[in-house]
């Protein structure tokens, strides 16, 4: 069978157009680690796509270290070989990326699982002034065969609903290996990383910089490869829940912080005045500890929420937003050392008062349900204003501007 899809395409023995650098609208590129099996029916479906349309593009084959003849295939072929030292599929994209000449650029995986020789809806909507054209698997169909259920029906939907609930992206599908976008695009977006998650890290910057999104229905087919693919599900799931997690500072610090807070406010504010009773059980101060500890944590959460974010913005891997700006600014060293020290003097008090009601009895033996009552919230009062103060220097710390 393997034979049969290689033999169907001829190379072609001449570009489809002899044209210069600066003249090329479309710039296939083709990511390859040992893709001999496959490559050239790619390759041919990609040229013969480019030569039907006539379309001024060339085809860019990525290639990351290849040991199976796959360089000498693609040059067979018509394509432009470019070699990327850096190993990962993301650095793999980005290497063929960064050498294309086209004012458009295709990325497709070079298996045979996309067909080349559709991709004029890429084209159109890129010409429409769209930044980004993802390929929707889920929409175009997927063939018997192409995708393993566990993918097609749990990790591919899950991830994909994480990513458009953290970022708000239109994609229905994060991980299609087929996408197009402008190469000036792709040089603002700035991506970083350099593994699978490579294709989740275009989406979302795609979103956090407003760019325009369109979605296209794309066929999967069962790729043509008799080897294994180079897809860890269960190491590469992770990697992309774990980017989607680290950029998000919001989901990932500041709601359960915000969270943990409000639950230790509201369930410390509900114990003060006694014991409650809810049903057979009797909530005292031993629960009321634990309403003091949701602050503290929840407050340090929130603070790691900030401090991710102005690393972030500092470091140019998120980019800020104008409400983000505004509330960093209004939030100053001074502000935070005052609002410590009120914290502190809150729970100092406290502390005397409670020290007072232990005089009043000789400094003997207290009853310790009513003594934690008065205990508790001077310890979360005092803990949290030095939380605040420090948090207050170190925040001004990242903020410091720097050459």
């Amino acid at each position: 069978m393997k034979a049969i899809r290689q033999m169907q395409w001829t190379p072609l023995s001449a570009e489809p157009h002899p044209v210069t650098a600066d003249d090329l609208e479309v710039s296939i590129v083709m990511p390859c680690l040992n893709e001999a099996e496959t490559l050239d029916v790619c390759i041919t479906k990609a040229r013969n796509f480019l030569a039907r349309h006539g379309i001024r593009g060339e085809v860019v084959v990525a290639d990351n270290g290849s040991t199976d003849g796959s360089t000498e295939i693609a040059i067979r072929a018509g394509a432009r070989v470019v070699p990327v030292r850096e190993k990962g599929y993301g650095a793999a994209i980005a290497g063929g990326v960064r050498a294309a000449r086209g004012t458009y650029v295709i990325v497709g995986d070079a298996d045979d699982s996309y067909d080349f020789s559709d991709l004029m809806p890429f084209v159109e909507r890129l010409r429409e002034g769209y930044d980004l054209v993802m390929g929707n698997r889920f929409r175009g169909g997927i063939k018997k065969g192409a995708m393993p259920s566990l993918h097609r029906y749990l990790g591919n939907p899950v991830l994909t609903w994480i990513g458009r609930l953290f970022f708000k992206c239109p994609s229905g599908d994060f991980h299609c290996g087929l996408r197009g976008f402008r190469r000036d695009a792709f040089v603002r977006m700035d991506l970083r990383t350099t593994g699978m998650e490579f294709a989740s890290e275009m989406i979302v910057k795609a979103s956090m910089f407003d760019l325009r999104i369109a979605e296209v229905p794309t066929t999967l087919s069962p790729d043509g490869r008799s080897r294994a693919p180079h897809l860890r599900r269960w190491r590469d799931g992770w990697r992309h829940l774990r980017f989607l997690l680290l950029y998000s500072p919001r989901w990932l610090f500041l709601y359960p912080g915000l969270l943990l807070i409000t639950l230790g406010v509201g369930v410390g504010a509900w114990l003060l005045p006694g014991p409650r009773v809810v049903g057979p059980v009797t909530l005292d101060v031993h629960t009321l500890l634990y309403a003091a500890m949701a602050v503290i944590v929840g407050f340090q959460v929130v603070a790691f929420a900030a401090f991710t974010k102005i690393f972030a913005f500092s470091q140019g891997l998120l980019p800020i937003s104008p409400m983000a700006e505004r509330l960093l600014q209004s939030i100053t060293l001074e502000t935070g050392l005052l609002i410590g020290l009120g914290l502190s003097m809150l729970g100092f008090a406290g502390s005397v008062y409670a020290l007072g009601a232990w005089a009043s009895n000789h400094f003997g033996a207290l009853d310790p349900v009513q003594s934690l009552r008065l205990v508790a919230p001077a310890i979360v009062a005092l803990t949290l204003g030095v939380q605040v103060v420090f948090t207050s220097f170190f925040l001004s710390v990242l903020r410091m501007p720097a050459k």
